[in-house]
């Protein structure tokens, strides 16, 4: 893991960095190609390929509200899967998926339950549409309110910008042609987004 400075611009680039990726996430329909995009953009492998590695045996219950956002009676199956999105050696996001089974092709459900590729390229032919439930900043480099401090800007540790586990995280809906709902995501995205060099020289 790259180490970052603890210093005033460091933070500032930092949150920059990140309410870009924010940004660039709410402004287009498939996760895995931003995510694409901000690996090869940054460097963070010799190919910009995103691989989803399925965590053997993830279980985790339907949200209370998911059933109402797929539209779906108490009986209708939902499949989970769990994954993590990775590029070369950098996990870039957890995601957890609850999808309906009867909304996809045999095809797009035999790849989600036997490969690691990730979910919005085996559900492509869909030609699916997102809508973000919410977005949500989990850290930020710099403390509440820091604009408003008169004077000097907040003072870094002195030492490196200690980055927690998660970063971000967005809540989603996918819907296919006919406006349908067919999975539900949470997605986490984690301090190996910022796995590069600080973009000023030091």
């Amino acid at each position: 893991m790259v180490t970052w400075p603890g210093d005033f611009a460091s933070r500032v680039e930092a949150l920059a960095l990140l309410e870009t990726l924010n940004a660039d996430l709410l402004s287009h329909d498939s996760a895995t190609l931003t995510l694409e995009r901000w690996c090869g953009a940054h460097a963070l492998a010799p190919q910009a390929r995103i691989v989803a590695e399925r965590v053997a045996d993830a279980q985790a219950p339907l949200p209370a509200e998911a059933r109402e956002q797929l539209q779906i009676g108490a009986d209708e199956p939902v499949r989970y899967r769990r994954v993590q999105l990775r590029c070369g050696g950098h996990v870039l996001s957890e995601a957890d998926n609850w999808y309906v089974p009867a909304r996809l092709t045999a095809d797009m459900n035999a790849a989600l339950e036997h490969s690691d590729v990730p979910f919005g390229k085996v559900v492509a032919p869909l030609h699916f549409r997102r809508r973000t439930l919410s977005a949500e900043l989990l850290w930020s480099p710099l403390p509440a309110g820091w604009e408003m401090q008169r004077g000097a800007p907040p003072a870094g540790t002195g030492g490196p910008l200690v980055v927690p586990a998660h970063v971000l995280q967005h809540r989603a809906v996918l819907y296919d042609q006919a406006q349908r709902p067919f999975a539900a995501l949470v997605e986490t995205y984690t301090a190996q987004v910022l796995a590069f060099p600080p973009p000023r020289p030091r």
